[in-house]
């Protein structure tokens, strides 16, 4: 069944509950209304008997002209009885005689009382010789109110059919926008055409608010839908680079004429940096891909202190020729550094500064900044740890070129290409890099409810800043 009619046949119910309603309402107080009428002319005709027998000298039995049955008759009959309750005169008989006269109705008769037996709505009042009885067929009351009742059931049937086709028609003007919006988006669906909008409505009902909504939320879908395609196009771009490398290479040593060993080594050497190339990068895409899909990270206290050590200390080890600095606000041991050619670097920091994080994106987060770094830098790399207002400050920066102003947000966005000055970063694919890897810093730090941002460095280069909130203290 579908919503309009729904629609219909519920503004229909309830305008035939108000129907039934007002209509028993009115049966009742018109039920009201015809017995007290009929009360009120019972009375008045005994009234008018019982002045004209007290005009009488006496009263002598006789039969009446021409007496009405009571079983079919709905006229008001008179009955007149003696002191003794014999009947001395009616106008109406009931199987062939006057009509009995029950004791509780006698009872009252002094004062005038009402009573309903055999059909009949009785009225007894005294006079001066005796009693006047009038009464009247139960069937008149009835009567009048069948008349109610089907005039309320006429006139009933065509204002629910008229209910009816009013709730149609409503309805189906109130769903026409919320119709538009289906077969836009079933049409959006089949051409995947994520530019077109829904018209704009003057009016600020929910149907305007929808229309909104849905505009909105195509806006959203198409930012989606470019940058997924973007990131599809960029991507088989970036494997396509290494993964021809290793074809050329491979193939010219398996198929290829002798080569001397030197060439041999140099295409081996190929092969080996474009696979580990290669390797990072399907490893960074997969990162994201389930950064993507919801993925939320398991966050625990975590000594960023520690994380910072171990890493730098790594990071000395594996890349000998820079100089390292660790450096820790107010510490009295407060900078650590290495000169090139060093093997490792140890920072002597003093004091833990604990976060809630996952460690190992924690690490991942910081080679990624120092990778960043190595491909900018001269001779040294910073790796400064601040603590303030309840905030962990980590920076890692170099004595490179730096980063443009109008660089400085965008080099998060994955695969973006920054100038050529910077082109060897992992923020450019124009260089080594993928531009993944600050794409991937973003998304750990908001993940541990941080930000990251890019600026200078004290030497001049670029500097990268995370800020993280610090663990309350026990």
């Amino acid at each position: 069944m579908s919503l309009r009619l729904r629609l219909a046949l519920f503004g229909t119910a309830v305008v035939a509950l108000t129907l039934v309603l007002f209509g028993a309402l009115l049966y009742g107080l018109l039920a009201r209304g015809v017995a007290t009428n009929q009360d009120d002319a019972l009375r008045g005709r005994a009234g008018q008997a019982a002045a004209g027998l007290n005009a009488a000298p006496d009263i002598a039995p006789r039969s009446p002209v021409a007496p009405a049955d009571l079983r079919t008759s709905t006229e008001i009959f008179v009955e007149v009885l003696d002191r003794s309750w014999s009947v001395v005169y009616s106008t109406g008989v009931l199987d062939g005689a006057a009509p009995t006269i029950a004791l509780r109705l006698r009872s009252g008769a002094s004062h005038g009382a009402f009573d309903t037996e055999s059909g009949l709505r009785l009225y007894a009042m005294p006079f001066s010789n005796g009693f006047v009885i009038t009464g009247q067929s139960t069937r008149v009351p009835q009567s009048n109110l069948s008349g109610v009742v089907g005039f309320l059931v006429i006139s009933g049937v065509p204002t629910l059919l008229a209910a009816l086709a009013a709730s149609w028609l409503v309805a189906g003007r109130a769903l026409k926008p919320l119709k538009d919006v289906a077969g836009a988006a079933d049409e959006i669906g089949r051409t995947r055409d994520f530019g077109r909008r829904l018209p704009s409505r003057r009016s600020r009902d929910e149907v305007a608010l929808l229309s909104t909504s849905f505009n909105r939320m195509l806006e959203q879908l198409q930012d989606s839908f470019e940058s997924q395609r973007r990131f599809i196009a960029d991507a088989s771009h970036e494997l396509r680079t290494p993964l021809t490398t290793i074809q050329g290479n491979a193939g010219l040593l398996a198929h290829g004429p002798p080569i001397a060993e030197a060439v041999q080594r140099a295409a081996a050497t190929d092969i080996a940096e474009e696979s580990e190339r290669m390797g990072r990068l399907v490893d960074r895409l997969l990162t994201l891909a389930r950064a993507d899909s919801g993925l939320r990270l398991e966050l625990a206290p975590v000594d960023l202190r520690a994380v910072v050590v171990d890493v730098t200390r790594q990071a000395g080890t594996v890349h000998p020729e820079r100089a390292f600095e660790v450096q820790v606000q107010g510490d009295a041991a407060g900078s650590g550094s290495a000169r090139p050619g060093a093997s490792r670097v140890e920072s002597p920091l003093k004091f833990d500064v604990h976060v809630a994080g996952d460690e190992d994106a924690l690490r991942q987060l910081l080679w990624i900044l120092i990778d960043n770094a190595l491909r900018y830098s001269r001779s040294a790399i910073s790796v400064h740890l601040e603590v303030d207002s309840g905030w962990a400050r980590l920076m890692v920066g170099d004595d490179g070129p730096g980063i443009a102003v109008e660089d400085r947000e965008r080099i998060f966005e994955r695969f973006y290409k920054v100038d050529v000055a910077r082109s060897h970063t992992d923020a450019s694919p124009t260089g080594h890099g993928a531009g993944l890897g600050l794409s991937i810093a973003r998304w750990i730090t908001e993940q541990h409810r941080g930000r990251i941002i890019a600026d200078r460095s004290a030497a001049g280069g670029a500097g990268l800043y995370v800020d993280l909130p610090l663990l309350p203290r026990s």
